[in-house]
């Protein structure tokens, strides 16, 4: 039986919904609106008068998509070339989804998703549905078809596999600018000494490259190896330029609630880098430089007012 308009529009009400719960549970914007998509047309085929909640029905189906996705995905990162980072999303997207409490703005900031990786896939659903979207454990147990017993120990198992003992600090636009500001003035001095005052003394840096842009397969640890490496990073090279295709236009930014430095070139970006702010300072840097992963947020930067670069490499 052919969906009806109502129909239709019943479920593109949903689907912002839809798509962010599966970035959040995929971490890849482009898999997020394949299996948005493929849910679709598990509604299409259905006959949609027999299902009584429709809103459970496709977070459900949608679910269901995302953990066999998660399977197949632990598959192929194992032949990965290099570190695995999540697709990083620019300020404003509206893949981001819900931001109007602590816990949905932690679910999606890119230190989360990316130790979200630990996760076992019902861990990851379970932590996603209840922390980012105040699913009551009864639903969501229905949805992994576990008891509500089982969801509740899954989710005090994840938070714990995800929290490490730093609270991440709270960051809004104008102080993300500021610490993005400060950092590339460290960076570029050719001081090390301040950008270690700035980060914390176990503070790592980690790249993906997905083998089309070099990146260093072990992350780099403590303030002083991650100090110069930054310093290197930021030193204009012609090899660099040859290797983005121009000169990288460098700009303070937030991806995924977190301080952010993108880098453009000719309206192209070609790596975002998210600084992950504690108490302590700058705890972790991690770059996302495959153009595989940078596609949508060059869309998002193409549609956003941005202003002059804070430096030309």
């Amino acid at each position: 039986m052919p969906l009806t308009v109502d129909d239709v529009d019943r479920f593109e009400l949903s689907r912002p919904r839809l798509a962010a719960i599966a970035y959040r549970l995929l971490g890849s914007a482009d898999e997020a609106e394949d299996v948005v998509q493929e849910t679709f047309l598990r509604w299409q085929a259905t006959d949609v008068d027999r299902v009584e909640v429709p809103e459970a029905w496709l977070t459900k189906v949608l679910t269901n998509l995302c953990l066999n996705q998660l399977t197949s995905a632990r598959a192929r990162r194992e032949t990965y070339v290099g570190q695995w980072l999540p697709e990083p999303l620019l300020a404003g997207d509206p893949m981001l989804g819900p931001a109007d409490t602590a816990e949905q703005r932690e679910s999606v900031s890119y230190a989360v998703l990316t130790l979200m990786e630990r996760l076992s896939p019902n861990e990851r659903a379970v932590y996603v549905l209840r922390e980012a979207f105040g699913y009551p454990h009864r639903e969501i147990a229905e949805i992994l078809a576990i008891t509500e017993a089982a969801s509740q120990q899954i989710f005090h198992r994840a938070k714990k596999h995800v929290a490490y003992g730093k609270a991440r600090a709270a960051i809004d636009d104008a102080a993300a600018r500021r610490i993005v500001e400060e950092f590339l003035a460290a960076a570029t001095s050719g001081q090390t000494d301040e950008l270690v005052r700035l980060l914390t003394k176990d503070a790592v840096s980690i790249g993906d490259g997905g083998g089309k842009i070099p990146a260093r397969t072990k992350a780099f640890e403590g303030a002083v190896a991650v100090a110069k490496f930054m310093w290197g990073m930021f030193k204009p090279a012609e090899a660099k330029r040859a290797i983005v295709g121009g000169s990288p236009e460098i700009y303070a930014w937030t991806a995924n609630g977190e301080p952010a430095v993108v880098a453009v070139v000719e309206g192209r970006v070609v790596a975002i880098m998210c600084l992950e702010v504690t108490a302590e300072g700058i705890t972790a840097c991690r770059t996302q430089a495959n153009p595989d992963k940078l596609e949508r947020a060059t869309e998002q930067w193409a549609a956003a007012s941005h202003g002059e670069p804070l430096l030309v490499m």
